[in-house]
């Protein structure tokens, strides 16, 4: 039988309460990021935090790519995910946020595991494969400016082992992508890539509508930039 759930505040804590596994250290850096006011709503949530962790340990990723740190709590989660000899590279343009997650990714002990880069993401990526990082990522997760996502998505794509995985936060955008009233730059930019994503026969592909709507790309072994 085909049923929709609608997730209220009792399920969304009843999951919460019986499935997520937040430790102090995650809890205090998510209470630190809160207190930012209204850029706390950049936070990823905990629950999805736990899915990052868990899809980087699934894929035995030891090379991550994040584009978008923030604070470093969804940072935290893949960090404690790769194992010792593993990296983390995390891309963001304020220096001041992720320094804010840094003292919670040293209590943790995985502080040697993140490698953070201060500039533009897409120069970030773009030195990585300049410098050979092609074909060698395990994992990517894009949860930045949402106007640049089709950028993010090729070139982290590129970076992509074939067989890595690559996930696209906020794909829904609090529904605005299904409203057709709707129309601004990022609303209209993701609306777009979703689409392309629908037909790009470089990946196989899941979009969950959890959290705020989460993309699965599985780059196929048979990918071809030719493709692109």
């Amino acid at each position: 039988m085909l049923r929709n759930l609608v997730l209220d505040h009792q399920i969304q804590k009843y999951v919460r309460d019986v499935s997520l596994r937040e430790d102090d250290i995650a809890r205090e850096l998510r209470a630190a990021t809160i207190r930012l006011s209204f850029e706390h709503g950049m936070l990823t949530p905990p629950e999805e935090a736990q899915l990052l962790g868990f899809l980087v340990r699934l894929t035995g990723a030891t090379t991550v790519v994040e584009v978008g740190t923030f604070t470093g709590y969804g940072t935290l989660a893949m960090a404690r995910a790769v194992p010792a000899h593993g990296r983390v590279i995390t891309c963001d343009v304020n220096a001041q946020w992720p320094e804010i997650g840094r003292p919670f990714w040293e209590r943790a002990g995985v502080a040697d595991r993140i490698q953070v880069e201060i500039r533009p993401a897409v120069e970030t990526l773009d030195v990585l494969l300049a410098g050979g990082a092609a074909g060698t990522v395990d994992f990517a997760f894009i949860d930045c400016n949402k106007e640049s996502y089709a950028d993010y998505f090729e070139r982290c794509l590129e970076l992509l082992r074939p067989g890595g995985l690559l996930v696209l936060d906020n794909v829904l955008w609090s529904g605005k992508v299904a409203r057709p009233d709707i129309s601004d730059q990022e609303t209209d930019s993701l609306r777009a890539l979703n689409a392309a994503l629908c037909d790009d026969d470089r990946v196989d592909l899941s979009m969950l509508p959890v959290f705020d709507g989460v993309t699965l790309a599985y780059k196929r072994a048979n990918y071809s930039r030719a493709a692109a």
